[in-house]
């Protein structure tokens, strides 16, 4: 039996807003672009209670609070932050998976932690950093990811094995790592919109509505799951994507590749990863999926190549029609420290 802690820095971005400027502390907070046409990247917990979240057009935000405090992206600053909250979690063990910026899962099993680890870890981080995080526990990394998530923001939950599958009756489907947009449309039109619903339904039911993701969701609603923390895996891709109401308008169109150039340039620099292939894909409002893809001699991850070649992409693929889903996707990945230093090679060699 494993012991899983997964880690989620409360409202990222907006709290490294709130620790360095003290006077919008208690205030609705987001951070993006403060055109109209520009998008939330991260709402503090004030600002959701106005029903605002990220992705959301800032339009839109700011329809829902008049008094709404925009600030910019500030990726530096974040990715500081972000070293240093993952310098504290290596005190604790090597074994740590980076999901995102501000997301990670530890393996501490067999170090002789008791499960005071979760409130010795939140405190340590917040003393450290100024960050609040919120810490989930448990034996395997679905449930721990849950238990983070259970009472945010600076929450702690312990879920142990004496507490599945009952714990989870309650939960709304969503809640269940695997089901995405389509399979939670599918299970809710035949009635099926809590764990509890959902634990009834038999192995063979699952495996054939949804192929092996049907396995895992039956497994994992009874506290199986067998993925391992694997520190500096290599992803395949790595992107993000949106859907929104359809709108033809290029401006707000190129708002999201702005932001998704931001979010992937991030996200590839945390992981110390970069890619040789990107992609572009679109979604009309008849829900037609176009996708275009290019592979480039030099791998990127900085946000400027990655918007540059996105806007490309764009430019060659969009004919005009309304789009209701617009994302981006780096490929072909490799490890950022070795795409450095063939560049450097590869410099040296031309000027011999």
């Amino acid at each position: 039996m494993g012991i899983i802690i997964h880690v989620d820095i409360d409202a990222f971005y907006a709290s490294v807003e709130e620790l360095d400027d003290n006077r919008i502390i208690g205030k609705p907070v987001v951070v993006g672009g403060k055109s109209n046409h520009g998008v939330v990247t991260t709402a503090n917990y004030v600002a959701r209670k106005y029903g605002i979240h990220s992705a959301m057009p800032m339009y839109m935000a700011k329809n829902l609070c008049d008094h709404l405090i925009i600030k910019p992206m500030r990726r530096d600053r974040y990715l500081e932050k972000s070293r240093e909250v993952f310098e504290v979690l290596r005190t604790y063990t090597d074994k740590i998976e980076k999901v995102s910026i501000d997301e990670s899962y530890l393996d501490v099993t067999g170090l002789g932690y008791d499960e005071n680890i979760v409130y010795e870890l939140q405190k340590d981080v917040f003393n450290k950093t100024g960050l609040s995080v919120s810490v989930g526990l448990s034996y395997n990394k679905f449930l721990a990811k849950l238990a983070s998530d259970w009472n945010k923001p600076s929450g702690v939950m312990v879920i142990r094995e004496s507490d599945i599958p009952e714990i989870l009756f309650p939960l709304d489907i969503r809640k269940v790592h695997g089901i995405g947009r389509k399979s939670e449309e599918k299970l809710r039109n035949i009635g099926i919109n809590k764990v509890e619903d959902l634990y009834e339904l038999s192995y063979e039911f699952l495996a054939n509505m949804f192929k092996k993701s049907g396995e895992e969701i039956y497994n994992r609603i009874r506290g199986v799951d067998n993925r391992e923390v694997t520190p500096n895996t290599m992803r395949k891709s790595l992107g993000t994507e949106s859907t929104f109401e359809a709108t033809k308008n290029k401006e707000e169109l190129i708002n999201y590749l702005k932001e998704f150039s931001k979010e992937v340039s991030e996200d590839l620099i945390v992981k110390e990863i970069s890619g040789y292939t990107l992609t572009l894909k679109m979604k009309n409002e008849k829900f037609k999926v176009k996708t275009r893809s290019k592979t480039y001699d030099n791998a990127i991850y900085e946000e400027g190549d990655i918007l540059n070649k996105s806007m490309e992409i764009f430019d060659e693929a969009y004919e005009g029609e309304k789009l209701r889903l617009i994302g981006i996707t780096v490929s072909n990945l490799v490890d950022l420290n070795i795409r450095q230093l063939s560049f450097f090679s590869r410099r040296k060699n031309e000027k011999n």
